[in-house]
């Protein structure tokens, strides 16, 4: 004769299944993370900054005074102010003669944040790869 015995119920959870959908899910939110992010990509100096080394190229100075006007260091008359047109023209000239040329903004303390993030999203637009920002060093 044949006996049968009976099989107990099992009472672990399968987690197969789990882990596939975080992988998933994972898969997805890595992909779409990047998508989302808005702003403009500016290098940001460590704690103890140093001097930007300034080897054989010397630095394009994009400046915007406490009135909003721009201004470059670049061109014949340097203290003449620009249209942000002549400003982007003026800088992708130069980046095209000299493509390693580092670029820094040099705002006003009296400028408003807005007014900043204008002027690098027009470098941005006119090829400029990364933006530094100029500033006083502190008293101490």
């Amino acid at each position: 004769m044949f006996i049968r015995k009976r099989r107990r119920p099992v009472s672990e959870i399968n987690v197969v299944p789990y882990i596939d959908v975080m992988l998933v899910l994972l898969i997805i939110f890595m992909v779409t993370a990047p998508l989302v992010s808005q702003g403009v990509k500016v290098d940001l100096p460590k704690a103890n900054a140093e001097p930007i080394e300034q080897e054989d190229n010397p630095p394009i100075i994009a400046s915007i005074d406490a009135q909003g006007r721009y201004y470059l260091n670049v061109g014949d008359d340097q203290e003449a102010q620009l249209a942000p047109e002549e400003l982007a023209a003026l800088v992708t000239a130069q980046l095209a003669k000299q493509p390693d040329s580092p670029v820094v903004v040099k705002g006003d303390g009296a400028v408003p944040y807005k007014d900043i993030i204008q002027l690098m999203v027009l470098l941005q637009n006119a090829g400029v790869p990364s933006v530094g920002l100029m500033t006083d060093p502190e008293d101490s």
